[in-house]
């Protein structure tokens, strides 16, 4: 063998022994240090580092039984790739402590026992949706269930992953709810593992709201959180807690109750309040109507410092909900039609803040609207907003069931989306800098600004409270209108916005993750259906064809060049 050839050799198998080596050890370097990159431009492949902390910490088994197997059309497709996409994240970091497999609730043949499972997952607290969908010509009608069971030692959550704004369209509620996998999962899964809980008082002393207005918010808080209901003239202070709800008071407080609530905000604690500015509720307007006064509650100097106004006014929209009135008697019975109640605001418009992205709508009665001033150092960001077709009437005003029977005027409705939900964040300054009159020797130290804390301040008590039913006595879910049948999302709303005060992990914040959606043209897709499917089968095959000729022809070319220098 010729010298060159025999170098050129020993060369080529030095490279590839080289080469070989190198790759075994980037391999063994990789195995030790983890690292994955996400080169999707909303990192909809990423995950947070709060999730990351949760799933390190797992001490025992996570198991995810999640209902969305099955044949499914594109959207629910995507839902379902989404959240197995994410579970398989989860377990790189959970390791063997994250279990999960899919199922098809509806695949055992038998109608009694597959009903019979279908009655279970709904007592679990996954509530089933019929699914009208056309793929094709072909049209698909089925009962699923978009939600997961998640277990953990002897304790399970129901999770749903099919939520958004109802008044979106389906692609849009189907991206919400992709948007929103990761929040979902995470957040059922540090429920359940926590092991340390915080403390929430619910405030009373003031008329607040009673037991059984709040017992579905105190029962909800309740799985997260120790909740105890305290009468705040009694105490002493409120440093014992984490968080304190002040749920429509209708009397006075004191100078000293206020200096408990300014104190305790100042040094950290977190504080909702949810405060009807003027006295009036449904029941209280008889025939004649009701003049509308503002409530005497003494809260407007406190709030004022920290930086935000409650008016005495009330908010119409046309966006609203309805009551049931009296319109006359068929034979002796009286007969009742629902009809719009303009002070019964549906709230449909949100900030991007992660408390209410995706929100659903809300419920509120009998609103004031809210101005912000000046604060120093506080930042002050709306939450919730009426429509864009909403009135203010200040008071004092007579609210009278008649106006419903009134020729409505659009013109009039046009002072635009109101805030109606403020969160003020920052170091707040007390209301009782330099002016302290009260004795504090026997109670705590006075602080006239100290740690950063968070407040979030609601223009209508009503928010929080749920309707009971007068013939049990039993509470009805908190935003269930009984008029209507309806859900509305207001528990979801405080649940978020105490877990926004009180979660220093920071996995609220996960609710402000947005999934670009990218919908195709039907129509488009239709018309050019052809051109695309003869471009993707034929091209390719041509693209072959002539890299083949090609190459074929430069070999021919360099072996007659090379047959030419040797002769």
């Amino acid at each position: 063998m010729h010298p060159l050839k025999r170098t050129k050799r020993l060369n080529d198998i030095l490279t590839f022994i080289i080469g070989i080596i190198m790759i075994l050890l980037a391999n063994i370097i990789a195995s030790q240090y983890f690292f994955r990159y996400d080169l999707t431009e909303d990192k909809r492949y990423s995950i947070s580092p709060a999730t990351i902390k949760v799933l390190n910490g797992l001490e025992d088994i996570v198991y995810v039984e999640v209902y969305l197997e099955g044949d499914f059309p594109a959207g629910f497709k995507r839902l379902q790739r989404a959240i197995r996409d994410k579970l398989d994240e989860f377990g790189i970091y959970a390791g063997s402590n994250l279990q999960f497999r899919f199922v098809n609730p509806g695949e055992n043949p038998d109608p009694r026992q597959r009903n019979q499972y279908y009655l279970q997952l709904a007592e679990k607290g996954l509530q089933p949706t019929n699914l009208f969908a056309r793929e094709g010509d072909k049209k698909i009608e089925k009962i699923i269930f978009p939600g997961a069971l998640i277990s953990y030692r002897d304790k399970e959550v129901p999770v749903m992953l099919l939520k958004g704004n109802s008044a979106a369209r389906s692609d849009e509620i189907l991206n919400q709810s992709v948007e929103g996998v990761e929040f979902e999962l995470i957040s059922a899964i540090r429920k359940l593992t926590s092991i340390q809980k915080k403390k929430i008082a619910i405030i009373e002393g003031h008329g607040e709201l009673n037991k059984i207005q709040m017992a579905d918010i105190t029962s909800s808080l309740k799985e997260n959180f120790l909740i105890e209901r305290i009468n705040l003239p009694e105490k002493i202070s409120l440093n014992d807690y984490d968080a304190i709800i002040v749920a429509r008071p209708d009397t006075v407080f004191s100078d000293y109750d206020k200096y408990k609530i300014d104190q305790f905000i100042i040094k950290g604690g977190k504080a909702l309040f949810f405060i009807d500015a003027v006295n009036v509720n449904l029941d209280s307007i008889g025939e004649e109507g009701k003049l509308v006064m503002p409530y005497k509650l003494d809260l407007g100097d406190m709030f004022f410092r920290y930086g935000i106004r409650l008016n005495a006014d009330l908010i119409q929209d046309l966006n609203s909900g309805v009551i049931p009135l009296f319109v006359g008697y068929m034979g002796n019975q009286p007969q009742t039609r629902l009809v719009n109640w303009r002070y019964y605001l549906l709230l449909n418009t949100f900030s991007k803040h992660p408390i209410v992205k995706n929100m659903d709508v809300l419920y509120a009665r009998f609103l004031g609207t809210i101005d912000t001033v000046k604060a120093g150092g506080i930042k002050k960001t709306p939450l919730v907003f009426t429509s864009k077709y909403s009135k203010i009437l200040p008071t004092p005003v007579r609210v009278n069931f008649n106006e419903v029977r009134l020729d409505v005027n659009p013109r009039l409705f046009s002072q635009g989306s109101l805030p109606v939900a403020y969160l003020l964040e920052g170091s707040f300054q007390s209301l009782y800098t330099h002016r302290l009159a009260l004795h504090t020797e026997n109670t705590f130290e006075f602080k006239e600004k100290d740690k950063p804390s968070k407040i979030i301040i609601c223009s209508d008590g009503d928010l929080i409270q749920n309707d009971v039913n007068k013939k049990t006595g039993h509470p009805y879910p908190l935003g269930y209108d009984r008029f209507t049948r309806r859900q509305f999302a207001n528990k979801e709303f405080v649940l978020n916005a105490v877990d926004y005060l009180l979660d220093e992990s920071g996995i609220i914040t996960l609710r402000a993750k947005e999934v670009t959606f990218r919908p195709l043209d039907k129509v488009k897709i239709k018309e050019e259906r052809l051109k695309w499917q003869l471009i993707n089968l034929v091209v390719p095959v041509i693209l072959i064809v002539l890299f083949g000729v090609g190459r074929n022809y430069f070999r021919k070319r360099k072996y007659e060049r090379k047959l030419t220098v040797g002769s």
